[in-house]
């Protein structure tokens, strides 16, 4: 079972999730956004170490901490590394009291009846396995929905509830990402097929080991209210989608009891190039209006 200290936190804290989980696909464009342009590293390794130079000086910037950053969700070699002198899921927890997530997901299929599904977790047992003895307390995955097709949107959501009741069974704690592309044009109707799945996925659900849901802020305020209430649903948690940060915390700020797991939005600004006083100030502002906004509903 889920370390129960760490459950309350996720419950009932008053603070939200921070995304430091870009992999490879989307790491070049974080560096990117972070002032390191693709010259600066000559291969994946060297790429890597500066994706986690930049998460580990968000880790240790003194805003960071449980008090407003409520979890973090890592990406897999993130957890395999040090921060300080602690693996990096003990010293989230132990250094900062956030409660460490670990992506789990290998990337998108390709699209088809307007959803991306999720390739397959090879090995994803053995990766549960290393997550609970790393001390993570949940994972996430992401897939996508780009058109409002019911059949493609049944089957996305299908596949998420599948993986998370094998994630359940390790005693971890899933966030399920069913994604809805923001630039859709039908994507009201997109979100209220997303909707009638979910919840016919909750109420299905009979695990000791509650669920979590990242859902895209959508665009009638309050839409996912009925997940929010679910019995079986420990938190509702946003992305930013690609919305900028202030779109992001306004939208977020119309959902009652829906708190941010924002990745874009939380390093917008950051620059490798900025001395530690201007990135930790301008961290710690971040911080506060994400937090705000999480609260708002």
């Amino acid at each position: 079972m889920p370390n129960q200290e760490q459950l309350d936190q996720i419950k009932s804290g008053n603070g939200f999730i921070a995304a430091l989980d870009q992999s490879g696909g989307s790491t070049p464009k974080a560096l990117r956004l972070y002032g390191v342009e693709e010259d600066a590293y000559s291969n994946d390794a060297e790429m890597f170490d500066l994706i986690h130079q930049m998460r580990s000086r968000i880790i240790n910037a003194p805003s960071f901490t449980g008090e407003k950053v409520v979890g973090a969700i890592l990406f897999e070699m993130t957890m395999d590394r040090m921060i300080g002198d602690k693996p990096s899921a003990q010293a989230l927890w132990d250094e900062n009291g956030v409660v460490p997530f670990l992506k789990v997901d290998k990337g998108l299929e390709d699209i088809k009846d307007g959803v991306q599904m999720m390739k397959p977790i090879d090995g994803l047992d053995d990766t549960l396995g290393r997550a609970v003895n790393a001390g993570m307390f949940g994972t996430k995955m992401r897939s996508v929905i780009s058109e409002a097709n019911a059949e493609g949107i049944a089957a996305n959501v299908e596949q998420q509830f599948e993986i998370a009741k094998q994630i359940a069974g390790h005693g971890l704690v899933a966030i399920v990402e069913p994604e809805v592309t923001i630039s859709i044009d039908d994507k009201a109707e997109a979100e209220n097929l997303l909707l009638a799945e979910l919840s016919k996925q909750l109420d299905a659900w009979d695990d000791d080991v509650p669920v979590m849901l990242k859902l895209t802020l959508p665009e009638v305020a309050g839409h996912y209210q009925p997940c929010v209430d679910h019995p079986n649903v420990l938190r509702v948690v946003a992305l930013s989608g690609g919305y900028d940060r202030t779109e992001a915390n306004r939208r977020l700020a119309q959902n009652n009891g829906v708190i941010a797991s924002f990745s874009r939005a939380l390093t917008e600004g950051l620059s490798a190039q900025q001395n530690e006083e201007d990135f930790n100030g301008m961290l710690a502002n971040t911080i506060d209006e994400i937090q705000a906004a999480s609260m708002a509903g």
